[in-house]
């Protein structure tokens, strides 16, 4: 009897467990008296509850380093700067803005009219997509090209977009996003 009775108690509190509601969005806020998670947050090492591309994206390789900054620039837009690279004299220099499209990022090049891209953010990667328009053969250098190009995420940080350097055609270092 003890053990049946027992067994009731346990599944009507299994039960109870069930009716729990998930976490909204409104739950979910920052603590601004705890100076660790404002910290982690400004610096990027947590990951901000927005949608927003803002931040820096990076990768090193045997063949140099790619990287891009984006930063806010107005409601609802962002400007970016982005430099791969693909070996010696093979690289990519591009700026623009992004907007948000669907489930991705619509990315639009300055330099090279007509040339715009529809990326996604899967994993805390930005995946550039397998091909390109013709048009935008002109922010590479000859065999180079930014098709299928990903790069994983490094901070979620604006400070951080605004004091990325990469190198210039002249062998400048530069912050793209700083201004």
């Amino acid at each position: 009897m003890r053990r049946a009775l027992a067994t009731v108690l346990f599944g009507v509190l299994l039960l109870a467990g069930c009716d729990r509601h998930p976490q909204t969005d409104g739950d979910r806020t920052v603590d601004t008296n705890n100076p660790l998670e404002l910290t982690a947050r400004e610096r990027g090492i947590v990951r901000p509850d927005t949608a927003s591309p803002t931040g820096v994206f990076e990768r090193s390789h045997e063949l140099g380093r790619d990287a891009m900054c984006v930063v806010p620039d107005g409601a609802g837009q962002w400007r970016f700067a982005l430099s791969a690279s693909f070996g010696p004299g093979l690289r990519c220099a591009a700026r623009g803005t992004i907007v948000r499209e669907g489930q991705g990022w619509r990315m639009r090049f300055a330099d090279a009219e007509g040339c715009e891209a529809l990326v996604h953010e899967e994993e805390d990667e930005l995946r550039l997509p397998g091909s390109l328009p013709a048009q935008c053969q002109t922010i590479c250098s000859a065999h180079a090209s930014l098709s299928g190009l990903r790069l994983p995420r490094a901070s979620w940080s604006e400070e951080d977009a605004k004091r990325l350097q990469v190198t210039d055609p002249r062998g400048n270092m530069i912050q793209p996003c700083g201004r």
